[in-house]
């Protein structure tokens, strides 16, 4: 079984960084990787960010070692530089098919023929990308929840043609990584979480764009009857309204081609893009 020591993020958005940083945290050595040297700022802000949750929130961290693991994470805007010894690539890109398809066909010129290719899509199937990456016996998903210190699982799903011993693999890594490993047996779209949680934030645009309720009015009714910590709003907040964007915007439902515009135009355009951005449905 291949044994998973270097890890390469690609993409150091919300998720991406926090992929990133709870493997370094772990001990992992890990390359952040992001377009350009203004992505990479943004990036050292975030993880400095995460350092300081850890250190409040984590069991552990407040000895130093939320610190010591930003000496575990090198960050580029070169490609292949980025791959070039990773045992792991982990894709958390935006959703768009193309633009992951892209991404992979680069990939697989540049990383070692031992690497394993993971893709974070919350939406996308690994059959709609493994064709792509030219080794799709290597080539799985492996998703993550926002706010991966707390919500720590890790849904491991491949494809009919994934290699059984590189799964293992990433189950292992998932769980030395200090998540909890969820093993999907078939190709879902929306793996075990989002089947569980698009449904919700969908009914929640539905009643928005209805005129039914207000955000706050729809969340706090969540809240009050269900006794969960947030309601869909504020977890749209959280994924990232850019992130909602593009999963509405991509889906043939006309309901969701409407929630696509209503972000763009009252959010989107405005910088507001959620927790990220200080604003979005909320202000923080």
């Amino acid at each position: 079984m291949p044994h998973i020591k270097t890890l390469t993020v690609l993409g150091t958005g919300v998720l991406g960084s926090q992929i990133a940083y709870q493997a370094a945290f772990h001990g992992f050595a890990v390359t952040a990787y992001d377009i350009d040297d203004d992505a990479l700022e943004k990036a050292r802000a975030r993880f400095a960010r995460l350092a300081g949750i850890y250190q409040a929130k984590v069991a552990g961290a407040s000895e130093g070692n939320a610190e010591a693991a930003l000496e575990n994470l090198r960050l580029t805007a070169d490609l292949a530089d980025a791959v070039a010894d990773a045992d792991l690539v982990i894709e958390a890109v935006p959703e768009l098919l193309e633009l992951k398809r892209d991404v992979y066909r680069k990939l697989g010129g540049l990383a070692p023929a031992r690497t394993i290719f993971a893709t974070n899509s919350s939406t996308l199937l690994p059959s709609d990308l493994k064709d792509s990456t030219g080794r799709p016996d290597r080539f799985l998903a492996i998703h993550y929840a926002n706010n991966i210190w707390a919500q720590n699982i890790a849904e491991v799903m491949g494809t009919a043609e994934t290699d059984t011993e590189v799964f293992d693999a990433v189950v292992e890594f998932a769980r030395n990584s200090g998540l909890e490993p969820i093993e999907i047996k078939k190709e879902k779209a929306g793996y075990v979480v989002n089947s569980l949680l698009v449904p919700l934030l969908n009914a929640a645009a539905g009643l928005l764009l209805q005129g039914v309720a207000s955000p706050e009015t729809i969340d706090k009714t969540w809240r009050i009857a269900t006794g969960a910590p947030s309601g869909p709003f504020q977890i749209y907040d959280v994924v990232g309204l850019t992130t909602a964007y593009n999963i509405a915007s991509s889906s043939p439902n006309a309901g969701s081609q409407a929630f696509a515009q209503y972000l763009k135009t009252n959010y989107i355009d405005q910088g507001k893009l959620g927790v990220a951005t200080g604003e979005g449905f909320y202000k923080y």
